[in-house]
């Protein structure tokens, strides 16, 4: 919708109000109160008849042709893409392009059909009924589902959106202050290949606690889906009536555990990089940036030494992926934190530090976790562990937000390990080198991204 939007140097949203991303960054958007949003609710889901006749599979080809655009050189959608994204995110060039490649690649076609196979196992399912499980069943979209985004991840909006418009959802997306480049430019170069489906969606921003708009919006919505911190879920949640499906993606923390198979001298400069990526994509502010690193004592090189190795890493790293700006808070919390770590080390040759000065990224290694480490940039704690019973109690604390784990180097122990993470909480454990970038049919936080947006309809045979 709202063909009037125009990109040239800032994102636009046709209105009155603006707010600031940063000194070289500015987003104009509508000045909305909750009768315009509610008629803008009826609207989508009066359009949302024409959706459901599309086939789910054509839906997969029309929507991958504009994901494919944003990895394809030259494509002027791209160009634009990351010419505004590392002003409106804070990400430095390379690592805004390192970021849009990460996440546009699950935006073609082929990764949604393999989506919509996983899930469904066929998208027939989607477009009537199919025998499965013994009966004829259908899965049905919502007339209109509601996305309320966090903006700590360039791109997470567009997956969020694309994950409601697979099951034929009208979908009004909120995108977080970080996130509101991907989610516009991708509807407005959907509605140049396809404005029947373009009218299905919305992108709109609003100051985050307007619970006047959210409970609006809220109780039109069949299904309502959140990302963010674990307060801001709440309050929508609260917001949201009973009777709505509500699909919540709170504040996660993933970490790593490196075994001692990783820590030969052959093969300890590898790990280390890879490490070092995961640690350095997003920087640090993703769900699946790991925060602390748990190694092994038993290994050829010891968890102190493995913490040189990596800051080695994350200095060479910073070159090819600086790190990005930093607002003013991070920044004070970055020089507290470094601070803390520095004087203690200073009384207690355990905790050693590395840091890039000027650059953001910090190791410490912290055999007792003593510093509480407020993380801002990339920022990693090293910890020593002796066995599985010892990481067991490490991740304790930390165990309602657990999401994915990054390992190496755990050999046979490494399926036992899964489960007992699993059984913590863990949703996700891959290789160092995937941790970044989840394939599309993973079980989000334990869930399925798909399914958890459908409800289901049994049509069970009369009989004689």
């Amino acid at each position: 919708m709202f063909d009037s939007w125009a990109i040239p140097d800032a994102v636009q949203f046709p209105g009155a109000t603006c707010f600031s991303l940063g000194p070289e960054f500015s987003v104009r958007c509508l000045s909305i109160d909750s009768q315009w949003l509610d008629g803008l609710a009826n609207i989508l889901i009066e359009g949302n008849s024409t959706l459901r006749k599309r086939s789910a599979s054509d839906l997969a080809r029309v929507l991958g042709i504009v994901g494919s655009r944003f990895l394809e050189e030259g494509d002027p959608l791209r160009a634009k893409a990351l010419e505004l994204l590392p002003r409106a995110s804070g990400l430095s060039v390379p690592m805004a392009r390192a970021v849009l490649d990460g996440m546009a690649a699950d935006w073609v076609e082929d990764r949604l059909s393999e989506l919509l196979s996983n899930e469904f196992g066929t998208s027939d399912v989607l477009d009537g009924f199919v025998q499965q499980n013994g009966c004829r069943t259908m899965a049905i979209g919502a007339d209109l589902c509601v996305q309320i985004v966090a903006g700590s991840v360039p791109g997470v909006g567009v997956t969020a959106l694309i994950r409601s418009l697979l099951t034929k959802a009208s979908t009004l997306l909120k995108p977080g202050r970080g996130d509101v480049v991907l989610p516009v430019l991708f509807t407005k170069a959907l509605a140049v290949i396809d404005p029947d489906l373009a009218e299905a969606v919305a992108v709109l921003y609003w100051s985050g606690g307007s619970s006047d708009l959210e409970s609006a919006v809220l109780s039109r919505a069949d299904v309502v889906t959140t990302y963010g911190g674990d307060e801001s879920v709440q309050g929508i949640r609260a917001l949201t009536p009973v009777t709505k499906r509500f699909v919540p993606y709170h504040h996660r923390v993933s970490v790593g555990v490196i075994g001692s198979y990783a820590l030969t001298s052959e093969l300890v400069e590898d790990t280390a990089r890879d490490v070092a990526r995961a640690v350095a994509v997003f920087d640090q502010r993703g769900c699946v940036s790991p925060r602390s690193i748990y190694v092994e004592a038993s290994g050829d090189v010891t968890p102190r030494a493995f913490a040189g190795y990596l800051a080695s890493a994350l200095e060479v790293l910073e070159q090819d992926l600086p790190g990005g700006c930093l607002e003013l808070e991070e920044m004070a919390a970055l020089q507290q934190v470094r601070g803390a770590a520095e004087l203690i080390a200073s009384s207690d040759s355990a905790v050693e530090i590395y840091h890039g000065g000027r650059a953001s990224w910090t190791v410490i290694f912290d055999p007792d976790a003593e510093l509480e480490c407020h993380h801002a940039g990339r920022m990693l704690r090293v910890e020593p562990i002796v066995n599985r019973s010892d990481l067991a109690k490490r991740l304790g604390p930390d165990r309602a937000h657990l999401q994915s784990v990054g390992v190496a180097g755990l050999g046979a122990e490494l399926e036992v390990l899964a489960e007992e993470l699993g059984r913590m909480g863990v949703s996700r454990v891959a290789r160092f080198s995937e941790l970044p970038f989840p394939p599309p049919s993973w079980h989000h936080d334990g869930g399925n991204p798909l399914r958890d947006l459908v409800h289901w309809v049994d049509l069970e045979d009369e009989g004689d």
